[in-house]
C-alpha cells in the first residue's frame, strides 16, 4: 500500500510532509505534491504532517478522489523529488478546503 496526495494539496502545497519522509518519495510540481507509489514504504509519517489534510492511505482515499492514486503515479515520473520543506504559497490558506481544484492543477 502507498499514501496518496489528493485534491486539497492543489494550490496549498504545504511541504511539511517531505521533511518527515524517510525515503524521499515526494515529488514537486508547480502547485501540487505527489507521492511515488514505488518508493513509498507506508510508514504513515506524512499523513499527520499535512496541514491541509490532503494525504491518505491508498485504501482510505475519499470517494470521488480515487483518480488521484493514478495521478500521483503519473506525475512522479515528470516532477523532481523534493526533500526539504519550503514556504507554502502566499495564498495557501485561501485555497485550503476549496472544492473542485483539479482544474487548477499545473503540470
Amino acid at each position: 500500500m502507498t499514501y496518496v496526495v489528493t485534491e486539497n494539496c492543489i494550490k496549498c502545497k504545504y511541504t511539511d510532509c517531505v521533511e518527515v519522509c524517510p525515503v524521499d518519495c515526494f515529488h514537486e510540481g508547480p502547485n501540487f505534491l505527489v507521492i511515488d507509489p514505488d518508493e513509498c514504504i507506508d510508514c504513515t509519517l506524512c499523513e499527520p504532517e499535512c496541514p491541509a489534510g490532503a494525504i491518505f492511505a491508498e485504501d482510505d482515499v475519499p470517494a470521488g478522489m480515487e483518480s488521484y492514486t493514478e495521478l500521483n503515479a503519473e506525475l512522479t515520473k515528470l516532477w523532481p523529488v523534493i526533500t526539504e520543506q519550503k514556504a507554502p504559497p502566499d495564498d495557501a490558506t485561501e485555497w485550503d478546503g476549496v472544492k473542485d481544484k483539479l482544474q487548477y492543477l499545473e503540470r
